[in-house]
């Protein structure tokens, strides 16, 4: 057994409350390196051109297929703890013209990229896609199809709020080739519901489960939060037991993070109904614990799985990515990013839309990308990426694979970093090998705190209030 797989299958151990805050640092996820707060509006709409230019006569490395995600930012009501981009409204009329535009933006990049490109992987997310209704749904896809060429066994996934389908619906989204859903739960307590301005029923989101499994999705994803407003340790155990009982293939847990300054509808959280942080710690060790007592694989940082979902394989197997959706089994593929605020990856290179959906629909409308700002990744960049993305997917770095594919001494060049890794290897969080870096069992739990240390642009930053905490 691998170094990699006694990590899969260990359980983190307990730690006592002092060492978990010790670590518990506000930090970026890595759903990318360098991190979206990094990029500069000197990288516009030319750049993001240049570089599918690049990718489309290259056709040698980072040739393979890619990966769309297609943000529809439209949610009817607002939940208070939500960070996302969106935009609340009940004018379902407002959809038209939205996939108009989101079909000018596919064939912009498609009239670059030249003859339909394969694509293994389809997200939609949001805000809430299933705004949309079955009939927009299908011109989406239809449109997504006449621009790419979907591979056969692709990864087709939509972010549902259960609050917005029925049975019916989810036949539909299955009949459009969806074949993976991530249900939006957060908690089933009705106190902690109410708070949150998110009031979904356990019942209704049981009943939707059992209609997914009949109509035989691949994989179904439920999204939980902890640390929101009157939750309690009891409250949190009792969510999960739930959870566990409709048997989802994952589970995201997520850390809740309280940044009014930064999100406006978080500004109806009252502070004082938050639990304290010895208490979110309490939740997050328990809830882990309940999660593997009930069979499932921690992944790392915050996901779970069952032993034999795709996610799970691709951990134990050693190919498991990271990009801005999260986890992922697809190779570490280019990314294309369509509608407001969404982020694409092609080559070494990162860009972001407009925000605002009006900014993207000017910019499309007027035939240009809507690219508002972005990044071209140095060497240095690219192997620091290297480095964060092992840790956070793997939880081991191997010197040698890595100083092969970039061309550096690993002791050389990170040596500061091997030095400020000592007091986290003392506490028991990394082992330090003369030949790699293994996060240990214990080390799961403040992984980004470990990723943190690679990383050139967070160590000259003094503001990182403005990530949420690791824990």
């Amino acid at each position: 057994m691998n170094a990699s797989s006694t990590t899969l299958r260990a359980a983190p151990k307990a730690m006592d409350t002092a060492l978990l805050r010790r670590f518990d640092v506000p930090g970026p996820r890595y759903t990318s390196y360098p991190t979206a707060d990094r990029f500069v509006e000197a990288f516009g709409a030319a750049e993001h051109a240049s570089a599918l230019q690049l990718r489309a006569g290259a056709k040698v490395a980072g040739g393979g297929p890619f990966s769309l995600y297609v943000h529809v930012p439209f949610c009817e009501s607002v939940c208070y703890y939500c960070a996302c981009n969106k935009v609340i409204t009940r004018r379902h009329e407002r959809a038209a013209p939205f996939l108009q535009t989101l079909e000018a933006e596919m064939a912009l990049n498609a009239s670059l990229l030249g003859s339909p490109q394969p694509v293994s992987q389809v997200h939609l997310g949001g805000g809430s896609p299933t705004f949309l209704d079955d009939g927009e749904l299908q011109r989406l896809m239809q449109a997504v199809h006449k621009h790419f060429r979907i591979v056969p066994g692709a990864e087709l996934s939509i972010e549902v709020d259960p609050r917005t389908v029925d049975a019916q619906r989810l036949q539909a989204l299955r009949q459009l080739g969806f074949n993976r859903l991530s249900f939006g739960v957060q908690d089933f307590d009705a106190r902690v519901q109410q708070a949150v301005h998110r009031v979904q029923p356990l019942e209704s989101v049981a009943a939707l489960m059992r209609s997914a499994r009949a109509l035989e999705f691949d994989s179904i994803n439920v999204d939980l939060i902890y640390g929101l407003p009157r939750q309690t340790q009891l409250s949190v155990a009792t969510t999960i037991a739930q959870v566990i009982e409709l048997q989802p293939d994952r589970i995201a847990l997520y850390a809740y993070a309280h940044l009014p300054q930064r999100f406006k509808p978080q500004r109806r959280i009252h502070a004082a109904d938050l639990p304290p942080p010895a208490d979110r710690v309490a939740m997050l060790e328990g809830s882990v614990a309940q999660f593997l007592d009930a069979g499932y694989v921690y992944i790392g940082m915050d996901h779970f799985a069952r032993p034999g979902d795709a996610l799970a394989i691709a951990k134990r197997q050693g190919r498991l990515h990271r990009n801005f959706q999260g986890y992922s089994t697809q190779p570490d593929c280019d990314l294309i990013g369509l509608g407001p605020s969404a982020i694409s990856r092609i080559g070494a290179t990162y860009s972001q839309n407009a925000k605002d959906l009006q900014g993207w629909h000017d910019a499309v409308t007027q035939g240009q990308f809507p690219v508002e700002r972005g990044l071209a990744l140095t060497r240095d960049d690219l192997l620091r990426r290297a480095v964060i993305m092992a840790l956070m997917c793997q939880g081991r770095v191997e010197f040698e694979s890595v100083e092969l594919a970039h061309l550096v001494d690993m002791r050389r060049y990170f040596a500061e970093e091997l030095d400020r890794l000592v007091p986290l290897a003392e506490a028991g969080l990394v082992d330090l090998g003369g030949d790699a870096i293994q996060v240990t069992p214990a080390g799961w739990y403040v992984v980004r705190a470990i990723a943190m240390v690679f990383d050139r642009h967070l160590q000259s930053d003094r503001l990182r209030e403005r990530f949420s905490r690791v824990i």
